[in-house]
């Protein structure tokens, strides 16, 4: 992956396929690889061009471990899609989305199209004892065992009509032991970023065409967050995903990449 100078700080990024450009933004602790097991297939085949990154805290990207912003990451986006033509679709999912609808309210002109996965338009409570949890265990030295730090992740971030599954289920956990928790000094910044306020009357002023898509089993964020952004932006489309937890991209990816699809084809 290519590495620029973008926004003061050095940003990896992946362009891949021809057609209009479609800039995914991942979630806090992931690198925008996380996209290419289901998401740039898709685009690409649909003829779109699809970028990829790294948010700031994931190498080959600066890790910023002194602290970052919100308001960071949606310039190291916009810096981005201005390098690349300067007006783009823009997908994220959790904090990336939380971006993508920081980007479309804060430089309309960069934005066509805006689909938001599992997202959320205020701060919840379950979600901030997460991120608080998250900080303590490793600021006091703490790392789980892998085996139970996959359950664990498992158990928060799938659904159960995955977890019924066993072969489903020990699949996951080995993809999930294998990729073992991730607090590098860079992620450990990122989670920081997880007191947002109430945005919900601000993005009543959003004007770029929205799909909002929530997980009907996600546990981290909730559907009803979700829809409450849909409802706030002014013409915005809801649709629910059944039998998905908050990887609900991962976990069913043949019915987000249609929804995404058709949405940005329209």
């Amino acid at each position: 992956m290519p590495v620029v100078a973008l926004n003061g700080i050095n940003l990896s990024y992946q362009v891949d396929g021809e057609g209009d450009l479609v800039v995914l933004v991942m979630g806090t602790g992931s690198p925008g690889r996380v996209w290419h097991a289901h998401q740039v297939p898709a685009l690409r085949a649909a003829g779109f061009r699809v970028a990829t990154f790294d948010n700031r805290g994931i190498p080959p990207t600066d890790e910023c471990a002194s602290g970052m912003r919100l308001a960071d990451l949606v310039g190291d986006t916009a810096a981005l899609v201005e390098s690349l033509g300067g007006r783009a679709h823009v997908v994220g999912t959790s904090l990336g989305a939380r971006v993508a609808q920081e980007l479309a309210l804060a430089r309309p002109d960069l934005v066509s199209r805006v689909v938001l996965l599992a997202t959320a338009g205020r701060d919840d409570p379950l979600q901030l004892a997460l991120s608080r949890g998250e900080r303590a265990l490793h600021d006091q030295g703490v790392a789980l065992p892998p085996e139970y730090h996959a359950a664990v992740s498992a158990v928060l971030n799938l659904s159960p009509a995955t977890l019924r599954d066993p072969v489903a289920a020990r699949d996951w956990l080995d993809v999930l032991e294998y990729a073992g928790p991730s607090t590098g000094k860079g992620v450990r910044a990122q989670l920081e970023l997880d007191d947002f306020g109430d945005r919900l009357a601000a993005y009543r002023d959003i004007t770029a065409p929205c799909l909002v898509v929530g997980f009907a089993d996600d546990r981290v964020l909730p559907p009803h967050l979700a829809r409450e952004v849909a409802d706030a932006i002014p013409g915005a489309r809801y649709e629910e995903v059944a039998d998905a937890g908050h990887y609900g991209f991962l976990e069913r990816p043949e019915a987000v990449n249609r929804l995404v699809v058709d949405f940005l084809r329209a």
